[in-house]
Protein backbone atom coordinates (compact mmCIF):
# COMPACT_ATOMS: atom_id res chain seq x y z
CA UNK A 1 0.00 0.00 0.00
CA UNK A 2 1.41 3.19 -1.11
CA UNK A 3 -0.06 6.75 0.47
CA UNK A 4 1.03 9.18 -1.58
CA UNK A 5 -0.85 12.35 0.60
CA UNK A 6 1.75 14.43 0.40
CA UNK A 7 0.90 16.00 4.08
CA UNK A 8 2.53 13.95 7.19
CA UNK A 9 1.55 16.86 9.51
CA UNK A 10 -2.04 15.53 9.98
CA UNK A 11 -4.48 12.56 9.13
CA UNK A 12 -6.82 13.21 5.79
CA UNK A 13 -9.44 11.45 4.15
CA UNK A 14 -6.92 8.95 2.57
CA UNK A 15 -5.34 7.94 5.33
CA UNK A 16 -8.75 6.53 6.28
CA UNK A 17 -9.08 4.91 3.94
CA UNK A 18 -5.81 3.05 3.72
CA UNK A 19 -6.39 1.90 7.29
CA UNK A 20 -10.07 0.66 6.11
CA UNK A 21 -8.15 -1.42 3.63
CA UNK A 22 -5.51 -2.83 5.61
CA UNK A 23 -7.89 -3.93 8.51
CA UNK A 24 -10.18 -6.05 5.62
CA UNK A 25 -6.80 -7.69 4.53
CA UNK A 26 -5.70 -8.32 7.46
CA UNK A 27 -8.99 -9.58 8.58
CA UNK A 28 -8.82 -11.87 5.31
CA UNK A 29 -5.39 -12.89 5.83
CA UNK A 30 -3.72 -11.11 3.21
CA UNK A 31 -0.30 -9.84 4.23
CA UNK A 32 0.59 -6.05 3.79
CA UNK A 33 3.10 -3.47 3.82
CA UNK A 34 2.89 0.01 4.14
CA UNK A 35 4.60 2.56 2.35
CA UNK A 36 4.19 6.60 3.53
CA UNK A 37 5.69 9.17 0.56
CA UNK A 38 5.41 11.93 2.78
CA UNK A 39 7.85 10.40 5.16
CA UNK A 40 10.75 9.70 3.08
CA UNK A 41 13.41 11.57 2.05
CA UNK A 42 14.97 11.69 -1.68
CA UNK A 43 15.53 14.53 -4.08
CA UNK A 44 13.48 15.03 -7.17
CA UNK A 45 15.22 13.87 -10.20
CA UNK A 46 16.32 16.43 -13.02
CA UNK A 47 17.77 14.71 -15.94
CA UNK A 48 17.18 11.61 -17.80
CA UNK A 49 20.62 10.92 -17.59
CA UNK A 50 20.43 10.80 -13.55
CA UNK A 51 16.79 8.62 -13.64
CA UNK A 52 18.77 5.93 -15.83
CA UNK A 53 22.18 5.88 -14.28
CA UNK A 54 22.36 7.85 -11.03
CA UNK A 55 21.77 5.85 -7.80
CA UNK A 56 18.65 5.10 -5.85
CA UNK A 57 18.25 6.95 -2.66
CA UNK A 58 18.80 5.00 0.03
CA UNK A 59 15.92 5.48 1.82
CA UNK A 60 13.91 4.42 -0.96
CA UNK A 61 15.62 0.86 -1.47
CA UNK A 62 12.62 -0.51 1.75
CA UNK A 63 9.93 0.82 -0.85
CA UNK A 64 11.28 -0.46 -3.91
CA UNK A 65 11.48 -4.15 -2.02
CA UNK A 66 7.95 -3.69 -1.12
CA UNK A 67 6.83 -3.21 -4.42
CA UNK A 68 8.59 -6.29 -5.95
CA UNK A 69 7.88 -8.37 -3.00
CA UNK A 70 3.85 -7.25 -3.62
CA UNK A 71 1.35 -9.04 -5.93
CA UNK A 72 -1.17 -6.43 -5.52
CA UNK A 73 -0.54 -2.72 -4.77
CA UNK A 74 -2.89 0.08 -3.50
CA UNK A 75 -1.78 3.74 -4.74
CA UNK A 76 -3.80 6.12 -2.03
CA UNK A 77 -3.70 10.22 -2.60
CA UNK A 78 -5.44 13.07 -3.38
CA UNK A 79 -5.92 14.79 -6.53
CA UNK A 80 -4.38 18.16 -6.73
CA UNK A 81 -4.39 20.69 -9.85
CA UNK A 82 -6.13 17.27 -11.44
CA UNK A 83 -3.26 15.23 -11.16
CA UNK A 84 -1.08 13.14 -8.25
CA UNK A 85 0.79 15.21 -5.85
CA UNK A 86 4.13 16.11 -6.66
CA UNK A 87 5.60 14.49 -4.26
CA UNK A 88 4.27 11.13 -5.05
CA UNK A 89 5.25 11.82 -8.92
CA UNK A 90 8.86 12.24 -7.77
CA UNK A 91 8.04 8.76 -5.54
CA UNK A 92 7.39 6.76 -8.63
CA UNK A 93 10.34 8.92 -10.80
CA UNK A 94 12.60 7.34 -8.03
CA UNK A 95 11.30 3.86 -7.88
CA UNK A 96 10.53 2.73 -11.27
CA UNK A 97 14.24 2.59 -12.57
CA UNK A 98 15.59 0.94 -15.78
CA UNK A 99 16.66 -2.20 -13.96
CA UNK A 100 13.81 -2.51 -11.39
CA UNK A 101 10.44 -1.53 -12.83
CA UNK A 102 11.71 -2.61 -16.72
CA UNK A 103 14.65 -3.37 -18.37
CA UNK A 104 16.11 -2.30 -22.34
CA UNK A 105 16.42 -5.39 -25.23
CA UNK A 106 18.17 -3.29 -27.33
CA UNK A 107 17.51 -0.17 -27.56
CA UNK A 108 13.41 -1.13 -26.89
CA UNK A 109 12.41 0.19 -23.74
CA UNK A 110 9.24 -1.94 -23.42
CA UNK A 111 11.20 -5.02 -23.75
CA UNK A 112 11.27 -6.66 -20.43
CA UNK A 113 8.59 -5.33 -18.10
CA UNK A 114 9.98 -5.73 -14.59
CA UNK A 115 6.58 -5.42 -12.78
CA UNK A 116 4.31 -8.34 -14.18
CA UNK A 117 2.22 -10.61 -12.52
CA UNK A 118 1.08 -7.63 -10.22
CA UNK A 119 -2.35 -5.68 -9.86
CA UNK A 120 -3.46 -2.48 -8.52
CA UNK A 121 -5.82 -0.80 -7.23
CA UNK A 122 -5.98 3.25 -7.29
CA UNK A 123 -8.14 5.41 -4.66
CA UNK A 124 -8.26 8.91 -5.17
CA UNK A 125 -9.58 12.00 -3.40
CA UNK A 126 -11.16 14.96 -4.51
CA UNK A 127 -13.23 18.10 -4.21
CA UNK A 128 -15.38 17.48 -7.26
CA UNK A 129 -17.89 15.29 -7.49
CA UNK A 130 -16.20 11.99 -8.59
CA UNK A 131 -18.66 11.73 -12.11
CA UNK A 132 -18.06 15.39 -13.47
CA UNK A 133 -13.93 14.11 -13.20
CA UNK A 134 -14.41 10.62 -15.15
CA UNK A 135 -16.90 12.17 -17.23
CA UNK A 136 -16.03 15.31 -18.39
CA UNK A 137 -12.17 15.78 -17.54
CA UNK A 138 -11.91 11.76 -18.62
CA UNK A 139 -9.94 11.07 -15.78
CA UNK A 140 -7.02 12.43 -17.66
CA UNK A 141 -4.12 11.56 -14.71
CA UNK A 142 -5.67 8.80 -13.46
CA UNK A 143 -5.79 7.29 -16.65
CA UNK A 144 -2.13 8.24 -17.78
CA UNK A 145 -1.04 7.05 -13.97
CA UNK A 146 -2.57 3.29 -15.42
CA UNK A 147 -0.90 3.36 -18.95
CA UNK A 148 2.20 5.43 -18.56
CA UNK A 149 3.35 4.07 -15.11
CA UNK A 150 1.97 1.25 -14.28
CA UNK A 151 0.68 -0.16 -17.45
CA UNK A 152 4.28 0.88 -18.61
CA UNK A 153 6.27 -1.36 -15.97
CA UNK A 154 3.85 -4.49 -16.29
CA UNK A 155 0.93 -3.96 -13.69
CA UNK A 156 -2.26 -5.08 -14.60
CA UNK A 157 -5.42 -4.57 -13.86
CA UNK A 158 -5.37 -1.58 -12.84
CA UNK A 159 -8.80 -0.53 -10.86
CA UNK A 160 -9.80 2.82 -9.95
CA UNK A 161 -11.64 4.15 -6.69
CA UNK A 162 -12.47 7.39 -7.08
CA UNK A 163 -13.74 9.21 -3.99
CA UNK A 164 -15.28 12.83 -4.60
CA UNK A 165 -17.01 15.67 -2.57
CA UNK A 166 -14.68 14.85 0.09
CA UNK A 167 -14.86 18.81 1.38
CA UNK A 168 -18.78 18.62 2.02
CA UNK A 169 -18.50 14.80 3.20
CA UNK A 170 -20.68 13.82 6.20
CA UNK A 171 -19.87 11.42 8.57
CA UNK A 172 -22.49 8.73 7.13
CA UNK A 173 -21.01 8.88 3.49
CA UNK A 174 -17.19 8.84 4.54
CA UNK A 175 -18.67 5.77 6.85
CA UNK A 176 -19.99 3.74 3.71
CA UNK A 177 -16.24 4.71 1.39
CA UNK A 178 -14.51 3.44 4.96
CA UNK A 179 -16.89 0.35 4.67
CA UNK A 180 -16.33 -0.18 0.73
CA UNK A 181 -12.61 0.03 1.08
CA UNK A 182 -12.60 -2.67 4.10
CA UNK A 183 -14.83 -4.83 2.01
CA UNK A 184 -12.04 -3.99 -1.15
CA UNK A 185 -9.19 -5.18 1.14
CA UNK A 186 -10.90 -8.30 2.43
CA UNK A 187 -10.96 -9.35 -1.75
CA UNK A 188 -7.70 -8.37 -1.71
CA UNK A 189 -8.78 -6.32 -4.74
Amino acid sequence: MIQGHPDASQRHLCHALEDAYAQGANAAGHEVQRINVATLDFPILRSQLEWEQGELPPGLSPAQDAIKWAEHMVLFFPLWLGDMPALLKGFLEQVARPGFAFSRNGKNPLAVKGLTGRSARVVVTMGMPATVYRWYFRAHSIKSLERNILGFVGIAPVHETLVGLVGNMDSGLADKWLAKLEKLGKRGD
